[in-house]
């Protein structure tokens, strides 16, 4: 049992030797790597700052002499996380814990995202109440707030590093008996407004022997996925919500990036694809929406998500982008189009009822998609029982044909 500990000695060595004695305190051990830049150490460390700047393509002093905080803290970030993938590769790293302010909360989690999910990932920061994003990306990284700043110990600094402390080491040393099973698996893409016919395929799919991974289709959800897939985690990809698509064009709060629908198609996995929820933009509360789009239409899905329905133009560019995407597949591909809408808003007496720009839509991925991929269109809408069951079929059509697949016996 190890932990690792990442910190800046030569500021906070008082706050990290008291964690680390914590965790050592329950019979855990713990290898502490000193991503400090401009002083001395408070102590010796077991991976010293100059081997950390080394990982990171530079020198500890080339660092020093250089005096750009900004561009040190990068580099011991890209050191820190080569030495936690190294650490992990040789077994002894099996949770890693950080400590800091800005500066470490950002060369520590990169140490921590460069971790496969499920490795326990903790970083205590003066950072935790704002926004983690930037921080946790779409990794298990878990953020505790310090409340005070990390400078010197006190009754409420040791307090809440003991805490930190033996939250890691409870961690790394309880055995939680998970059952893992080898199943193929599948990830599944969901939204709120898709969910009915998530649920209803995700049923079929584990009445068929499959392990499903539903990821919710906030951009970090489809990062994740993707990331998933290149891990050889996915087996399949069922992407019923490709919703992500739609901010990421419009300019919405819940894009995943350029990249997305791209990892299947790489890895050459079974992708069957649907066009779920790309009648939506995402936006914070009402007052966050840019006031370019003051004239559009709008669907206030909770006080802190504010939904825009997309428009004729935005739909036939989202539908030339989906197959443009998809034609690059190396694996087998199905498109699905379900006519009578794409989302519980989109049916007939709702919000974003719109099939002028569901055509342009359906149209345009007509029009782009290549003739080898195969294109299914249902007089369905995309959450009737029909249309998630002739996805779920597919899906496992297709996972029973890929070649050196272990596909269960179904039922």
């Amino acid at each position: 049992m190890s932990v690792v500990v990442v910190g800046t000695l030569d500021t906070k060595g008082e706050e990290i030797a008291f964690a680390r004695d914590v965790i050592e305190a329950q019979g855990v051990d713990v290898h502490v790597v000193d991503v400090g830049v401009m002083g001395d150490p408070e102590f010796a460390p077991d991976t010293a700052a100059e081997a950390v700047a080394e990982a990171g393509g530079t020198s500890l002093q080339s660092l020093r002499e250089g005096g750009d905080r900004g561009e040190a803290m990068d580099a011991m970030g890209r050191g820190a996380a080569a030495i936690a993938e190294r650490l992990h590769g040789e077994g002894t790293l099996e949770g890693i814990l950080g400590l800091g302010g800005s500066g470490n909360t950002s060369v520590a989690t990169t140490a921590m995202r460069a971790l496969p999910v499920g490795v326990p990932k903790l970083m205590v920061s003066t950072m935790a109440s704002g926004d983690v994003e930037p921080y946790v990306g779409f990794k298990d990284v878990t953020m505790m707030y310090s409340v005070a700043d990390i400078e010197g110990l006190n009754q409420l600094s040791r307090r809440i590093i003991a805490n930190a402390a033996l939250a890691t080491a409870g961690m790394v040393a309880s055995d939680a008996d998970v059952e893992v099973e080898e199943k193929p698996t599948i990830a599944l893409t969901m939204f709120g407004v898709t969910t009915p016919c998530v649920q209803t395929a995700r049923e079929y799919l584990e009445d068929r022997g499959y392990e499903t991974i539903v990821f919710h289709a906030t951009g970090s959800g489809g990062r994740a996925m993707e990331s998933l897939v290149r891990q050889g985690v996915v087996d399949g990809v069922l992407d019923v919500t490709t919703t992500e698509w739609a901010d990421e064009l419009v300019g919405g709060v819940l894009n995943a990036g350029p990249d997305r629908l791209n990892a299947p198609g790489e890895m050459g996995i079974p992708h069957v694809v649907s066009v779920g929820a790309l009648d939506m933009v995402n936006f914070g509360p009402p007052d966050s929406v840019p006031e370019r789009f003051e004239d559009r239409t709008f669907h206030q899905h909770n006080p802190q998500v504010t939904l825009m329905r997309t428009t004729s133009e935005e739909t036939a560019e989202l539908g030339e982008i989906l197959a443009t995407k998809l034609n690059d597949a190396s694996g087998p591909v199905a498109v699905y189009l379900p006519l009578k809408g794409v989302s519980m808003l989109d049916a007939e007496g709702e919000d974003f009822y719109d099939p002028d720009a569901d055509e342009a839509l359906f149209d345009a991925v007509r029009d782009a998609l290549d003739s080898n991929i195969e294109l299914i269109e249902m007089d369905a809408a995309v959450n009737d029982e029909e249309f998630a069951l002739a996805l779920a079929r597919k899906m496992d059509e297709y996972m029973s044909e890929a070649p050196g697949e272990i596909v269960p016996d179904g039922t």
